[in-house]
């Protein structure tokens, strides 16, 4: 659990530098500097999704999960859980419970979905090598000054998004380590990928996905890939 320690923490730093820069940053660099980050998020996804050995698997994954998202709502889960920290953190300011609520979504699907918290929280729990989680803390640090630059506090509420996602792959990775392949990370891995493109999607504001519906894709890819003859 070191390595997603080490991962909130610097999510919460980041947000204080962001914070701290809030007012400093004129709105035309702050939105410059999100469509960048945007779009190097959707290039990210698609390096993740292009690994897959067996498209088959992914495609049967988003469409399994897709349908348990849709049936636990956790989209608006996540987004009651935005709106009660706006009305304990922004009073009546309408526009200033909004912020919250996105910023703790968006950067809670940035954070959790992907590559770095998927493969490192496994070696993490497998071997205790937490060196990819401290090169994703890194990144989710820098992420965090400009996401809260713009998006404000809920931001550093994401990183109890990172404790409870990271922490539980990590633990179950100690469980489950015999059953954990390449095959299976591998399909997982290119399933969060695709999810990731979904995620620069959002932050471009291009169409309006209900993406947290589809994070139960990540596990259903991971069966399948698991029980797929080879």
């Amino acid at each position: 659990m070191k390595g997603t320690l080490v991962n909130a923490a610097a999510v919460i730093i980041g947000s204080g530098v962001g914070l701290a820069l809030k007012q400093g940053i004129p709105d035309k660099y702050q939105n410059t500097l999100i469509h960048g980050m945007s779009l190097a998020v959707g290039v990210i996804g698609l390096q993740m999704a292009l690994k897959t050995q067996n498209m088959l698997i992914v495609i049967l994954g988003i469409a399994v999960g897709a349908i348990i998202g849709e049936a636990l709502n956790i989209d608006g889960g996540l987004n009651k859980i935005g709106e009660w920290l706006s009305e304990k953190l922004s009073g009546s300011d309408e526009a200033g419970k909004s912020n919250i609520g996105r910023g703790f979504v968006t950067a809670s699907l940035v954070y959790c979905i992907g590559a770095m918290a998927v493969v490192g929280s496994i070696q993490d729990g497998l071997t205790g090598d937490t060196s990819i989680l401290y090169a994703k803390s890194l990144l989710d640090g820098i992420i965090s000054v400009v996401f809260t630059s713009s998006m404000g506090i809920g931001v550093a509420f994401s990183s109890v998004s990172v404790l409870v996602y990271q922490g539980l792959i990590t633990q179950l990775a100690g469980f489950f380590s015999a059953v954990l392949s390449e095959q299976v990370v591998t399909e997982l891995t290119a399933t969060g990928g695709i999810l990731i493109v979904g995620v620069s999607i959002l932050m471009l504001e291009i169409k309006n996905i209900k993406l947290a519906n589809l994070l139960p894709a990540i596990p259903a890819a991971a069966v399948i890939a698991y029980y797929w003859p080879i």
